[in-house]
Parts: C-alpha cells; sequence; structure tokens
C-alpha cells in the first residue's frame, strides 16, 4: 500500500452551524487521517494522508467518510490540480527558479498553462508527464496517480456544471475539427 497526500474541500449543507461541530463526527467517521480546516464559513478542508491500493481508493474512500459524518457535504475542489511554478518546485522539492527555467527553455514541449496571466496556472498532471517524459525527472509514482485522480474529479464535478446541449454542440465541434475530411 502506498500513502497519498491530497486536500479534499467541501461546502457544508448549513453555513449556519458551527464548523466545529463537525470536526469531532469527522474524526469518527474515519478521518482521523486528516488535518482539518475551517477558516471559510460554510467550507470545511481536509488534508489526508491516507494509505490505500491506489490513489482512486484513496479519496473515494476520504469522501465516502466526510459524507457519512456529513451527508450533504457538497465536493468542490480536490487538490493538488490547479498549480503555479511555486506549488511544482514544492511538491519537487526543488526551487521556483529551477521550475520557471525548465519551463521558460522549452516552451514547445512545455503544455500550455490553463491560465497564462502575471501567475501561470498548470494542470499538476500535465506538468508531471512533462517533467518526466522530456526533462527526464524522477517522480513519485503516487505524485503522479494523486494527480490523475484529482484532476479526474474536478472535471467531472466542472463538468456537471455545464449545459447537456451546449455540451454536445461543443463536443461535436470539437471532434469535427479533429477528424479528416
Amino acid at each position: 500500500m502506498r500513502e497519498y497526500e491530497f486536500t479534499l474541500k467541501f461546502k457544508l449543507p448549513d453555513s449556519s452551524i458551527d464548523t466545529d461541530d463537525y470536526i469531532e463526527c469527522l474524526y469518527e467517521s474515519g478521518c482521523d487521517d486528516a488535518i482539518i480546516g475551517t477558516g471559510k464559513k460554510g467550507y470545511i478542508a481536509l488534508d489526508f494522508i491516507r494509505a490505500s491500493t491506489s490513489a482512486y481508493e484513496a479519496m473515494a474512500n476520504a469522501i465516502k467518510d466526510v459524507r457519512k459524518a456529513i451527508p450533504l457535504a457538497e465536493i468542490v475542489e480536490a487538490s493538488p490540480d490547479f498549480v503555479g511554478v511555486t506549488d511544482v518546485a514544492t511538491l519537487l522539492g526543488c526551487s521556483r527558479q529551477n521550475i520557471q527555467k525548465l519551463i521558460s527553455s522549452d516552451l514547445l514541449k512545455c503544455p500550455p498553462a490553463i491560465y497564462g496571466g502575471a501567475q501561470s496556472v498548470w494542470h499538476l498532471l500535465e506538468l508531471l508527464t512533462w517533467l518526466s517524459e522530456y526533462k527526464n525527472y524522477k517522480i513519485d509514482e503516487s505524485l503522479i496517480e494523486i494527480a490523475q485522480a484529482t484532476r479526474g474529479l474536478n472535471l467531472v464535478r466542472q463538468s456537471e456544471m455545464l449545459d447537456p446541449d451546449i455540451q454536445k454542440k461543443f463536443q461535436d465541434l470539437i471532434c469535427e475539427n479533429i477528424s479528416p475530411t
């Protein structure tokens, strides 16, 4: 079994309830391997280090444990997924400057940022794959697995917000663009 480190953020069903009331229930439901954050009213975040056979299983069991304690809790985000240069450097144990230099020196092969403002943001999985394949970085398999799982969960969560008709039209448009004529 491997250990997987990830964060799950939830919107609480009733923001008027003191989040401290949930903490004991969370520990009793199996979340004793998490650090619980209650900083933003109406939300709760749990930083897990969970042993499991896969990243998916670790996250799925964690979500089930949270829902045992707070049945109507709504998952908002899983991380690490959206990352900047500093986040990647921290996860890999190197300097921000090192990661920035690698990105700047290989813009053609580096995955495009999903947000390219003053502080660019990428999906962690894409940067890890690029660093492994093109820069020969040795990346812990559990980090790659958790990046796949968090990205998948976040994409499913976001796709639920789409209007099905518009989603179908865009899928058709994209497929039309890549299919041979």
